[in-house]
């Protein structure tokens, strides 16, 4: 079996909140138009987990999602080189984990969320995934 990559996803809350994920049961993510981002969309792999975040209202990480396809041709841009993949919710944390936080936390001093900040879908390692999960007093359902 692969070993479970992470991941941090971002989308505003006034355009897919992870409770609309929630009553939706899982989403196409779509619309990424950044190479980078894109990229990263085709190494996401079935099981790999996600930390979602919204951006630019809230700027918090709020829950986790899991990858529940492997990547595919973006719908919304047909006849384009774009990807997209299925994710579908895990858990919301108990407390959401504001960037302010994640800036001032020294440990989280090189995640790509900070480092890479215009960049709608990058790599999280397993110690900042962990991290970020004890700081939103959060444990993955078993």
């Amino acid at each position: 079996m692969a070993k479970t990559q992470y991941w941090l996803i971002k989308s505003e809350p006034t355009v897919y909140p992870y409770s609309q994920l929630e009553k939706e049961r899982k989403t196409g993510w779509t619309g990424i138009r950044n190479y980078e981002a894109r990229n990263n969309l085709r190494a996401m792999k079935p099981g790999d987990l996600c930390l979602y975040y919204h951006s630019n209202e809230g700027k918090a990480v709020v829950a986790v999602a899991k990858v529940l396809s492997a990547a595919t041709p973006d719908p919304t841009a047909p006849g384009e080189d774009w990807a997209s993949v299925e994710v579908g919710p895990v858990v919301p944390l108990q407390e959401p984990v504001e960037l302010s936080t994640i800036k001032k936390t020294a440990a989280l001093k090189d995640i790509q969320l900070i480092t890479r900040s215009r960049i709608s879908v990058v790599p999280v390692s397993a110690p900042h995934f962990k991290l970020i999960l004890k700081l939103g007093k959060t444990a993955l359902p078993r």
